[in-house]
C-alpha cells in the first residue's frame, strides 16, 4: 500500500518561509514522480508542484513560480516543499500523492493522506 505523511506546516507571517516534507513509508519513492498539492476551505485540490522520478524535472503552477522549489532526496525516501515569500492565499492543507509522470493523474487506488496545514497569517 503506497503510504505518504506529509510534515512541515505551520502558522508563518507573511513573507515568511516553510519547508514541508513527504516521506514515505512502505515503497521506494525514487520509482514515481512526486506532486505537491493544496486545498484550501471551500475550494478543490490543485496541483502546486511536482517533480519527476528521471531526471529531477519540476513542475510549478503558476502561483507559486519563483517562491516554491520542489526537491527529493531519494536516501531519504523524501520530497521536500521549500516555500518562501508566503502569502496569505497560500494558506491550505497541502497534500502529497505519488504519479507515474508529473503529466499524468496521481497512482490508481492511491490513498490521500492527513496532509499538514499551512496557515498564512499576521
Amino acid at each position: 500500500q503506497l503510504q505518504l505523511v506529509e510534515s512541515g506546516g505551520g502558522l508563518v507571517q507573511p513573507g515568511g518561509s516553510l519547508r514541508l516534507s513527504c516521506a514515505a513509508s512502505g515503497f521506494t519513492l525514487g520509482y514515481y514522480a512526486i506532486g505537491w498539492f493544496r486545498q484550501a476551505p471551500g475550494k478543490e485540490r490543485e496541483g502546486v508542484s511536482c517533480i519527476t522520478s528521471s531526471d529531477g524535472r519540476t513542475y510549478y503552477a503558476d502561483s507559486v513560480k519563483g517562491r516554491f522549489t520542489i526537491s527529493r532526496d531519494n536516501g531519504k525516501n523524501t520530497v521536500y516543499l521549500q516555500m518562501n515569500s508566503l502569502k496569505p492565499e497560500d494558506t491550505a492543507v497541502y497534500y502529497c500523492a505519488p504519479k507515474t509522470l508529473c503529466t499524468t493523474a496521481t497512482i490508481p487506488g492511491f490513498s490521500w493522506g492527513q496532509g499538514t496545514q499551512v496557515t498564512v497569517s499576521s
